[in-house]
């Protein structure tokens, strides 16, 4: 049955989504995906081995999405939030098992994001061997800024990516520095999961995670795909 003919119990939500630079239209988000752990001396300050092992995955609800230069309160039952820099990746289309050298066709662009996490609820998980998805898929937890169509700029394998914190650096990296790149990351995610438009993925963050404080501004940029600016209220 078509939703168009369908009568819901409950009022239907809005559908999550994010803007396209230079566009009136909206990028409808599916699904988030976030791949741990995908820069050596990130891997190296969280305890890991930066040995390149097969990636592994963690997700955030679609209405965790947040606009560039919001204002978002800091996050409950937590007293140690960290931010994470990442480059975002827009998907137009999917499959399973999709071969490397194909994976960038389903792309339709990029974004800047920041994985927000609650780093003592993920810490405590990870100690006790249970999920850590509480510290990681919580409101508000994946600001992002206007999409850039790969049309218009290519698919960036490397440049800067930095974040500063009340104007002073705390994380800086090249894309370059990326452990598993963007078409191999899509290629081994579609093997665990069926991928489709809408779908988005936060491709990593360089060292430098730490703690952010009521009050504080949070900048973030990556080369050729924009500024990323929200603040803790």
């Amino acid at each position: 049955m078509s939703n168009r003919t369908l009568t819901y119990a409950i009022p239907l939500w809005d559908v999550p989504s994010v803007p396209v630079v230079e566009s009136g239209a909206a990028f409808p988000v599916r699904r988030i995906y976030c791949v741990g752990r995908n820069y050596a001396e990130h891997t190296r300050e969280m305890g890991g081995d930066p040995t390149r092992e097969a990636p592994f995955f963690f997700m955030k609800p679609a209405d965790a999405i947040v606009p560039n230069g919001a204002k978002i309160p800091y996050p409950v039952k937590t007293k140690d939030v960290h931010h994470e820099i990442e480059l975002v990746v827009a998907m137009k289309s999917g499959g399973v098992d999709i071969p490397v050298e194909r994976a960038l066709e389903h792309v339709f662009g990029y974004g800047v994001g920041i994985d927000l996490t609650r780093r003592d609820l993920q810490g405590e998980a990870k100690k006790a061997g249970k999920p850590w998805d509480m510290g990681k898929g919580f409101d508000r937890s994946a600001p992002c800024t206007a999409l850039v169509p790969a049309s218009k700029i290519g698919h960036p394998s490397k440049g800067a990516i930095w974040l500063k914190v009340n104007g002073q650096t705390k994380q800086s990296g090249d894309l370059a520095q990326m452990i598993w790149s963007v078409p191999e990351m899509i290629s081994y995610l579609s093997g665990l999961v069926e991928l489709k438009s809408g779908d988005l993925l936060y491709s990593g963050t360089p060292a430098g995670v730490g703690p952010v404080a009521k009050g504080d501004r949070i900048e973030g940029h990556v080369d050729g795909v924009g500024d990323l600016a929200i603040s803790i209220v």
